[in-house]
């Protein structure tokens, strides 16, 4: 980033910031608390012990327990097994069960069932230990104990297989361990020795390494809460308070809270329960963190309202200005659209809301190791271009898929065509539509499923009304929105934090580490890469629907040629955009830990950011880019699968060959009916807990596309690939991959290019089973032949 490129975004968002209004306090905390005091008990005089069981706080004192059914519900008492509540040193649990830890060494596993609260006996501990701390998750007990020596050791236990009885690790340090705590997948363990605390990460992967310690003495009661943050009780000078850490930016924030020193506690939802005594009562509160959303103003309302209106008028001028009933027109918008605007839809429709959140969100989290999928992508896109593209567009196709009936047999072209729906809307469109609402969610505090049906229902109208053309013009206009956007949110966060500032805080953390040269496959490395995206981009280009299609819009092969390349042109550096929105967010946060929610997902960092730092104006473009980048998507996705299921299947199965017309009206109905699939599929997601939706997509992708991208590989490099050998290349590589899926064999990045690669190989050899295609069948069919074919699909165009 040079320096006058810099400068002019802080320029440019300081003239912003000013027109807008003023953005929150850098130095507030966005996080609350909530307090809310539950029934009062009373005392037995014994030491009352504190749990959670089936999501409720339960009590245990004196041998008797009481749980509290229902939030603003009385205590109601459980039948207790024996239970020397008096000797319990530490508790923990999942939220279901909870581990109990005696001073004698013992451990019990404590359930409810029914009205009753059970125990069961765990295997004993290898060895005697003095201190010790303990975290239960997801059927694993992990343990840090020192024994007389002073030897400090990691235990861990699998209730799935406790038989097999304790696994026993060296720990980092000597000391005394204060709290152990679990967030995604990690142990975090805080130690004190000679009045110095210190902190500790562990992964079975990385071992121990040391992060930031502790602003205060850490005591008692952790708890993880959201996908990155833990919560701790901590010891100030007269009372307890909270702290909250981020596993990401490695930073301490403090929230304002009064915990009494003799209080008892337990980790809860996204906080902690606090029970003390008071003459003959126990008295308990609720204290519960809150996240502080400062809405939307007029004129961010005013911003998004107008884009929207917008889009339905490009829609609407469409519809009125085309020729009605034509497929030519509602399909491939006459063959008229110029290779620039074609260019930037197919960046468009390549970005979308999981480039502009997700890929963001993942810079934020790790680093830029997935940025090199978009520089081998350019230079596969340049071979594209040359090869590939020319081939297709001479062939004057509607839907790719005709290409695999002419080559080979409509049995495969139906069975790729199929998978390739399956692929866009389950593996795609509702990813697409559900991160944008959830970013506006975060933001305004308003309902996730009311933005979906916003988001959703307007890219359906402008679609169904204008066809191809209303979507690639509408997505030059959106693409235009989208990086205004993303440059006012760098300008904004280069201008608070300073750019000198945000290069060191990326070195220190290594955060923008682009290129992983090791060999092992269960990582994204650099070798993944470049073989995923060889065989998805150079390979198999042609699979994609929502791309070709626009590229079947130009005029002829070579401005289909000039669109790919136009397309390559812009993707190295929107991609770059992207991860440096990432990177700037992580150090921004990581300078202001007290701005971060710890309860938000890791995909609502940047709403978030959007929604509390942006000045107002700002805040609008922003979250008109995230429309953006989510309808383009969408509207590409919906016509092209429109036209899958119109030329593919409604054309070919209908008894009587349909007119123009009646394909058009198929087609428009069709749009309605994918949109509604593709908003029922966001509405799914938004009640998942997914950590990266970049991730998820990867791996949908994965599974459903590339076991009949194949084809095109077999059909356009090779003259012996007949459709037999081809068919049960197909089967075989969805079988391979879906095996590779369900035992977790390798990173989910590798899915797609096992499928191309298995189907590739497994279809070719298999060819060799059955009779050879006769030449005169290959004609402008493969890459090593320029003829045209007029009679594939064009002849229905009018």
């Amino acid at each position: 980033m040079t320096k006058g490129f810099s400068l002019a975004l802080c320029a440019l968002g300081v003239w912003l910031a000013v027109l807008a209004g003023p953005a929150y306090a850098s130095e507030e905390n966005i996080t609350g608390l909530k307090t809310q005091a539950l029934p009062p008990l009373l005392a037995n005089g014994s030491t009352p012990v504190l749990m959670v069981l089936d999501n409720r706080p339960v009590i245990v004192q004196g041998g008797r327990a009481v749980i509290q059914e229902q939030d603003d519900g009385e205590w109601k008492p459980l039948e207790a097994q024996a239970l020397l509540d008096a000797d319990v040193i530490d508790v923990a649990g999942d939220g279901t069960r909870a581990i109990v830890a005696a001073r004698d060494g013992q451990l019990f596993l404590a359930f409810r069932t029914g009205d009753r609260l059970a125990v069961r006996i765990l295997p004993s501990l290898p060895r005697d230990l003095t201190k010790s701390k303990l975290v239960f998750r997801n059927d694993l007990i992990s343990l840090v104990g020192v024994n007389a020596r002073g030897e400090m050791s990691l235990f861990n236990l699998s209730l799935l297989t406790e038989t097999l009885g304790w696994n026993v690790e060296p720990a980092p340090t000597s000391g005394t361990p204060t709290t152990l705590a679990e967030q995604g997948g990690a142990l975090y363990l805080t130690t004190t020795h000679e009045n110095v605390q210190r902190q500790w990460h562990w992964t079975a992967k990385t071992g121990w390494e040391a992060r930031t310690p502790p602003p205060l003495a850490v005591v008692g009661t952790t708890q993880s809460i959201g996908q990155a943050g833990l919560l701790y009780l901590a010891q100030g000078p007269s009372n307890r308070s909270l702290l909250t850490y981020n596993t990401i930016t490695d930073a301490w924030s403090t929230i304002a809270a009064v915990v009494p020193n003799e209080a008892a506690t337990t980790a809860y939802r996204n906080g902690i329960i606090t029970l003390t005594q008071h003459d003959s009562s126990l008295i308990a509160n609720q204290l519960q963190l809150e996240y502080q959303r400062r809405g939307l103003g007029w004129l961010d309302w005013s911003i998004i309202t107008a884009y929207l209106v917008g889009m339905l008028v490009i829609g609407f001028y469409f519809w009125r200005h085309a020729r009605l009933g034509s497929t030519s027109e509602f399909f491939l918008g006459s063959r008229t659209i110029p290779f620039w605007a074609v260019g930037i839809s197919m960046f468009a429709a390549n970005t979308s809301s999981i480039s502009y959140l997700a890929i963001p969100s993942k810079a934020f989290d790790t680093d830029w190791q997935y940025m090199m999928g978009k520089v081998v992508s350019v230079f596969a896109l340049i071979a594209v271009a040359i090869f590939i593209v020319p081939m297709f567009r001479r062939l004057n196709l509607v839907s790719v898929f005709g290409y695999l009936e002419t080559r080979f047999h409509p049995t495969i072209r139906m069975l790729s065509s199929a998978m390739a729906i399956m692929m866009h809307v389950g593996g795609r469109m509702g990813i697409v539509l559900f991160l944008p609402a959830l970013a506006i969610s975060t933001i305004t505090g308003t309902s996730v499923i009311f933005w979906i049906l916003v988001i959703g229902v307007c890219t359906i109208i402008y679609t169904a009304l204008g066809g191809m053309k209303a979507v690639v013009w509408t997505d030059v206009f959106q693409v235009i929105v989208l990086f205004g956007g993303a440059f006012f949110a760098i300008g904004f966060i280069i201008y608070t934090v300073g750019a000198s500032q945000i290069y060191d805080t990326a070195m220190q953390f290594d955060k923008m580490k682009m290129v992983n040269v090791s060999f092992d496959f269960t990582t994204p490395t650099l070798w993944g890469f470049i073989i995923l995206y060889g065989f998805d981009t150079v390979l198999t280009f042609p699979k994609d629907q929502v791309l070709m299609q626009r590229v079947l819009s130009t005029a002829d092969e070579r401005e289909a040629g000039r669109s790919v390349w136009f397309f390559a042109l812009i993707l190295l550096p929107a991609g770059f955009i992207f991860y440096i929105i990432g990177t700037t967010l992580f150090a921004y946060y990581h300078a202001n830990p007290g701005r971060l929610d710890p309860m938000l997902p890791v995909d609502a960092v940047f709403p978030a950011f959007i929604g509390t730092e942006l000045p107002h104006g700002i805040t609008g473009v922003i979250i008109a880019g995230l429309f953006a980048a989510a309808m383009g998507t969408m509207a590409g996705i919906i016509n092209s699968v429109a036209t899958l299921l119109s030329v593919d299947f409604y054309e070919k199965f209908r008894s009587s060959a349909p007119t123009q017309k009646e394909s058009v009206r198929f087609a428009e109905w069709m749009t309605v009916l994918i949109g509604a699939v593709g908003i029922a599929l966001a509405m799914i997601l938004s009640r998942l807990d997914v950590r990266s939706l970049l991730d998820l997509t990867i791996e949908l992708f994965g599974l459903f596309g590339g076991s009949f991208a194949g084809a095109y590989s077999l059909g356009m490099f090779t003259k012996r690939a007949n459709w037999q050998g081809t068919a049960i290349g197909i089967i075989a590589a969805t079988v391979l991959t879906i095996v590779c899926w369900f035992f977790s064999l390798v990173h989910p990045f590798f899915y797609l290019a096992i499928a191309i690669a298995a189907s590739i190989t497994i279809g070719y050899i298999a060819s060799y089973l059955f009779p050879a295609p006769r030449p005169e069948q290959l004609n402008g069919l493969t890459i090593y032949d320029k003829r045209s074919r007029p009679d594939i699909e064009v002849e229905r165009l009018a």
